[in-house]
């Protein structure tokens, strides 16, 4: 028996009524588990992966979701869709009228074979590209490569050897479908099934290209330019139109659709198109202040840290963030500083901080007094 198909919104961890960006979500959060940059060398992460891609592909899509919803894997399976054999790694155009002849004796058996007939837009493809935290900041140019379904050459997408063309099919007579009667108890009915003969296309190659074994389609891989935008984001998707399989019968090729996955930076953390620092600094530099190299996106850069500065402080670097992707403007840089307490010090090192406390007293500590204030309130 073949193997059961998991149910596409139990493999993004989601109930069905789950919405764009509860789907989108938790796509982003499986990507970053079972990429394979992040799971080199793990089958079984790639294979998930590969898995999580399928369900995403068709639930990311308001029409094949649709049809996922209302019909299940029939919805989107290339075995159930017209021409479902051309097995390119994409889902094909679903035709509901299969479904619909099944309960309703071949009604829409016409439109069913003029979709076959006619042209096909080529399935999309989707890939996944792993950024640096500079790379997707200020944009760059990455090949990627992929392997898709392409016109033969040979035979112009016709499936026909050269000098020679498809004839229309003699028992369906080039409607793809073929009409059966049956009497019943109830009454005579009639149904259309596809075509066995042509496989519903209504037309039959004598003589199949040699190059394409008749499909009209070849398998090449490509190695595409994506160009980046700076700014772009986790999850993001780049949209090339036309780079994804060739369209059948004519028809137009699919597009490709690349979703952005970052890697984690050593120091810096992202909000959007602010950039996030934790620093640390000593109890010398935040009690009498300091000037701080503070590591940005484009470099170094100097900040004058006022004296008494308390642990937690955050302070803005204006315009030091992400570039916008609209082209206006940058986000800013928040800094966190942290107040670092020195361990493993010297018997002389400890004598020292126990004068300085001496001869600071409580009066300096302004936190410190207003909580013993309140303590000695509390219990009176």
């Amino acid at each position: 028996m073949p193997q059961q198909k998991r149910d596409l919104y139990e493999v993004l961890g989601i109930t069905k009524g789950a919405s764009d960006d509860e789907i989108k979500k938790a796509y982003r959060k499986l990507a970053k588990k079972y990429h394979p940059d992040l799971n080199p060398g793990d089958k079984e992460a790639e294979q998930k992966m590969k898995e999580v891609n399928a369900a995403y592909e068709v639930l990311s899509d308001k029409e094949k979701k649709a049809r996922y919803d209302q019909f299940g894997h029939a919805g989107i399976d290339p075995n159930y869709a017209p021409g479902g054999s051309g097995g390119y790694g994409g889902f094909e155009d679903f035709d509901l009228g299969n479904i619909f002849d099944s309960f309703f004796g071949g009604a829409f058996g016409g439109q069913s074979a003029r979709r076959q007939n006619g042209p096909q837009r080529g399935e999309n493809i989707r890939v996944n590209l792993t950024l640096s935290f500079e790379e997707a900041a200020f944009g760059c140019e990455k090949d990627v490569t992929i392997t898709r379904a392409e016109k033969c050459s040979d035979c112009g997408g016709s499936g026909a050897q050269a000098g020679t063309s498809a004839e229309t099919c003699p028992l369906c007579h080039g409607t793809g479908q073929v009409k059966t009667t049956q009497r019943t108890p109830f009454g005579v009915f009639s149904s259309s099934a596809p075509c066995q003969n042509c496989h519903g296309t209504g037309r039959v190659i004598k003589n199949p290209c040699k190059t394409c074994g008749g499909s009209g389609r070849v398998r090449k891989s490509r190695t595409i330019r994506v160009r980046v935008p700076a700014g772009i984001d986790e999850g993001q998707i780049i949209s090339l139109r036309g780079e994804g399989h060739a369209g059948v019968n004519g028809g137009p090729n699919g597009d490709m659709y690349v979703t952005v996955t970052l890697r984690p930076h050593k120091l810096f953390k992202r909000n959007g198109q602010d950039v996030l620092l934790e620093m640390p600094i000593s109890f010398v530099q935040a009690t009498l202040g300091a000037t701080l190299t503070v590591p940005t996106i484009d470099g170094k850069v100097q900040y004058d840290l006022p004296e008494g500065t308390q642990t937690g402080t955050v302070f803005r670097l204006k315009g030091s963030g992400i570039p916008n992707p609209s082209g206006r403007g940058r986000g800013d840089q928040y800094v966190k500083v942290n107040i670092e307490i020195p361990k493993n010090l010297t018997s002389e090192q400890k004598d020292i901080l126990r004068r300085f406390e001496e001869a600071v007293g409580d009066s300096h500590y302004q936190e410190k007094k207003g909580f013993f204030s309140k303590m000695k309130d509390l219990f009176k």
